[in-house]
């Protein structure tokens, strides 16, 4: 292969410095997978191997941690306490999509592939794959890797979870991720050869959410068994202690985990979905570190000497879905009676939701300045952004003409639903939203409901326009356009969060003929090609990209926040 391969090495020099080796090519889009990776260090040092799966991974830290390495031995901590907005619903972690059920089970288990904090692709429990012809990728897996219960992993034990994960997915199907897979051939125990529904540039991308249990488990086991941990057995860098719904997810350090035992022994893993208790949990020192600081404590936590912030882009983005459908699951009104047909299915309409939209708003009051205003579903500079698609502008009166022409002159009645605890300030801008369209005429009845009463009525299609954050957690366009945008399609995966009824045969044929392109150019350039269709057609309205802002006691602990917002506790040291 040449011109898309990308290879890595590393080793240790007597000296204490690191040396890479060469990286071809030298710039590459976020998460555009390359049709290889191999990575060719050795496993001799796990400080390396350590340094080099740290989702901080970059070259002046490593070259800092490998050298206090080389110098004297990590004195490994003892606790560190998370109090964080949300956890995990279930620890089977084939159960769900959502990022905060990742977030804490990769604790337990390995994906196949990993990505760093920016997700550039990173060895896993793969350590090499390449696409040896258009319909087949072939990895091979990490040598010497053992499950908590001491069996040995191999290949088999990841052809089983991809097999598992369309008998027990959840509301959010977890069969995104595997959504190109035909069939699963174990070539030995190192060795894993994937045939394809066609050509899947982006297989490598969708499985580092493949995460991988043992063989053994059972096609049976149900979510009982994972959250009473009797099958919680991964390879990750801590054991499953216990789990209490809603409450605390225990963790023990792994101490012979293939990366390199993390530095805290004890995790607690503490949800506390109060933002308030939240920011006072760490005030009172109950817990050493929080997420998704609110944006109203923001500037008062970053200008206090006794605590430090760590804030970061985010890849998630706030994306009303207006639903097209022929009858809408609420009714749109006008002067209290339900009109006919939908009004949603005008464009004229949802252009006027969203040139009534005051995204700078929205950004510098609503969320204080943590955000960006959203132009389409890819953030800026990943695999798929388009830079051809500007920014809406407010814009009220063309909203009200636009309204009219449509034949709505004095607006409508319209439910508006959201989520009040998925991303930092999702309910104070879904109330903002519900104030803006006022200035339209709109009679908006917004509601912003816990995640937990909100993903499964979405999942049911029992709204009629919500708002809720999307990230592409694999970092390119196809995992996002093909989730939210595609024709509902569910033999082939396509579609699967499309509740909207959203479906344009233009947009599914360029989409379709992007994710059957190797070509990364190519590809891009027909993702690209999509986002303008989808745009154009206002298939979804983004608002704000959001940041996240991370807090803990001053000069106790070191973290590179993450796009994706994730809180890795083995990615975290003590100061």
């Amino acid at each position: 292969m040449t011109g898309d391969t990308f290879t890595q090495a590393a080793s240790l020099r007597t000296d204490g410095n690191l040396v890479l080796g060469a990286m071809s090519p030298v710039a590459m889009p976020y998460s555009s997978a390359p049709r290889s990776w191999t990575d060719t260090g050795t496993e001799e040092d796990s400080s390396i191997a350590a340094a080099m799966r740290s989702p901080g991974w970059a070259l002046a830290g490593a070259i800092a941690t490998l050298a206090l390495l080389a110098a004297a031995p990590f004195a490994m901590a003892q606790d560190l306490t998370i109090g964080l907005r949300a956890g995990p619903d279930s620890i089977d972690p084939h159960w769900s999509t959502l990022g905060s059920q990742a977030e804490a089970l990769r604790h337990v288990f390995d994906t196949l592939v990993d990505v760093d904090d920016k997700l550039q692709l990173m060895p896993g429990l793969a350590v090499s794959w390449e696409a040896i012809d258009d319909t087949t990728w072939e990895f091979k897996m990490r040598e010497g890797v053992k499950f908590h219960d001491g069996s040995d992993f191999d290949a088999e034990d990841v052809k089983f979870s991809i097999e598992r994960i369309p008998e027990v997915t959840g509301p959010m199907p977890m069969t995104l991720y595997t959504k190109y897979v035909d069939t699963v051939e174990v070539v030995d125990a190192q060795t894993l050869r994937i045939k394809t529904k066609g050509m899947a540039p982006s297989l490598p991308n969708d499985f580092t959410r493949l995460f991988v249990v043992p063989s053994e488990t059972g096609m049976e086991a149900r979510n009982e068994e994972f959250n009473s941990g009797e099958q919680a057995i991964g390879t990750g860098p801590y054991t499953f202690v216990s789990w209490e719904p809603k409450g605390d997810l225990v963790l023990k350090r792994n101490e012979g985990y293939w990366g390199g035992a993390p530095a805290w022994e004890n995790v607690t893993r503490r949800e506390i979905a109060d933002d308030a208790a939240r920011v006072a949990a760490l005030k009172s020192g109950q817990v050493d570190l929080i997420n998704y600081v609110p944006a109203t404590d923001y500037l008062s936590m970053k200008n206090d000497s006794s605590l430090e912030t760590f804030v970061a882009d985010s890849i998630y983005i706030l994306n009303i879905a207006p639903s097209v459908k022929d009858e809408e699951p609420q009714p749109i009104k006008v002067n209290g009676v339900e009109v006919e047909g939908n009004p949603l299915q005008d464009l004229r309409v949802r252009k006027a939701l969203d040139l009534a939209i005051n995204r700078e708003v929205l950004v510098n009051v609503v969320l204080e300045g943590l955000g960006k205003p959203a132009n389409q579903l890819m953030p800026e500079g990943f695999f798929g952004y388009s830079s051809d698609i500007a920014t809406p502008s407010y814009d009220i009166e063309q909203a009200k003409a636009l309204l009219a022409e449509a034949g709505y002159p004095d607006g409508f009645e319209i439910d508006f639903t959201c989520t009040n605890n998925r991303v930092p300030g999702d309910a104070v801008v879904c109330e903002a939203l519900a104030q803006m369209w006022s200035r339209l005429g709109l009679k908006v009845n917004a509601q912003a409901l816990n995640g937990t009463v909100y993903f499964p009525a979405a999942a049911r299609e029992e709204y009629t326009m919500t708002m809720s954050a999307w990230g592409t957690l694999t970092g390119e366009a196809a995992y996002t356009y093909g989730a939210l945008v595609h024709t509902k399609d569910p033999e082939k995966s396509f579609g699967n969060f499309n509740r909207s009824g959203y479906s344009n045969a233009e947009f599914d044929r360029v989409f379709g003929e992007g994710s059957q392109t190797l070509d990364p150019e190519a590809r891009k350039k027909l993702y690209e090609q999509a986002s303008l269709i989808a745009m154009e057609d206002r298939a979804l309205i983004p608002t704000v990209i959001l940041q996240t802002v991370w807090a803990a006691k001053a000069d106790t602990l070191d973290m590179t926040p993450r796009v994706d917002q994730e809180t890795r506790a083995y990615a975290i040291t003590p100061e």
